[in-house]
């Protein structure tokens, strides 16, 4: 994956305090990261980098949708999706980012890169059950919901048929119960 320019923010020039960025994530954003897990994505992503003497605190927040499939149907819909991140930058002697809430930057770094956090936080915001609301309030009518319907409603009558089928030395031994 090549650098995105838009997401490096140069923090050396920043004063000490909070600093805040917007970003507008769409397709394209997750097209450099080789992920297609949704056909479309529309959020707003809200940064506020607060600058102290030793350290870097980064705050990220997002909300808005991923156009997606719903699981049950195939059935294309937007998803709503929000939710936050933090992460402290200390500075060290060598590049760490194993810890997803601590980056370390090697001593004498000027800029830190903010794309990969937004592409995480974004992916893993996104559940990993994805219904059509449509099927929650019943206003969704689709041939494939039709179907699941149907095949729901000949198991529910399959297993009453084989309830009504029970062996009849299962009777005998439940009359030995009774019996006493």
């Amino acid at each position: 994956m090549k650098k995105l320019n838009e997401y490096l923010i140069p923090f050396i020039g920043l004063k000490i305090g909070k600093h805040q960025f917007e970003y507008q994530i769409d397709k394209t954003f997750f097209d450099q990261f080789d992920y297609d897990d949704f056909e479309n994505a529309n959020v707003k992503v809200e940064l506020v980098l607060e600058k102290k003497n030793v350290m870097l605190e980064l705050h990220f927040k997002h909300k808005g949708t991923v156009y997606v499939p719903c699981d049950l149907t195939g059935e294309m819909f937007d998803l709503p999706i929000k939710g936050n991140l933090r992460v402290v930058v200390q500075f060290g002697e060598e590049f760490n980012n194993e810890n997803e809430e601590l980056l370390i930057l090697p001593h004498g770094e000027h800029q830190v890169d903010v794309s990969q956090y937004i592409y995480e936080m974004i992916a893993l915001s996104v559940p990993v059950k994805r219904i059509h609301p449509g099927i929650k309030d019943g206003t969704l009518n689709t041939a494939a919901l039709e179907k699941l319907n149907e095949v729901k409603v000949s198991e529910v009558k399959e297993e009453i048929e084989e309830e009504k089928a029970i062996d009849p030395r299962w009777d005998k031994l439940k009359q030995l119960l009774t019996d006493k």
